[in-house]
């Protein structure tokens, strides 16, 4: 160390030493954990949207939260569905994803309007 603080001093810079680091380091962690919930929650955007044919069926699911964090899943359904179905599925399994990274607040986006309106309560 005192090699170091030798090489660096014609740069300037000082060493100092830092104490009571222990203290320090649960004030940071309790500072960066101990939140409430609600400071901690954001709201989270879901876009989904399932479609069905005589040949299979699917849903594609995208979950992006306000700092741009995006998650993608596509799923292919096993069973026969009809497109409606299809779309509910879709919202389901995002509702689950979304509930899987904690969010607490949802805003759902989906071109089923047999969907949003049953969400919106039309």
């Amino acid at each position: 160390m005192v090699q170091w603080a030798i090489e660096l001093s014609e740069f300037d810079l000082r060493y100092e030493t830092r104490t009571a680091i222990k203290a320090q380091c649960l004030t940071d962690f309790v500072a960066e954990y101990a939140r409430e919930p609600e400071d901690v929650s954001t709201a989270w955007e879901l876009y989904v949207d399932g479609s069905s044919n005589k040949i299979r069926s699917g849903a594609g699911i995208i979950l992006v939260n306000q700092e741009g964090t995006q998650i993608e899943v596509s799923l292919k359904f096993e069973f026969p569905v009809s497109n409606n179905q299809a779309e509910y599925e879709a919202l389901i399994a995002g509702l689950k994803l979304a509930e899987e990274v904690g969010a607490s607040k949802v805003v759902v986006f989906s071109d089923s309007q047999v969907v949003t309106s049953q969400i919106n309560r039309e």
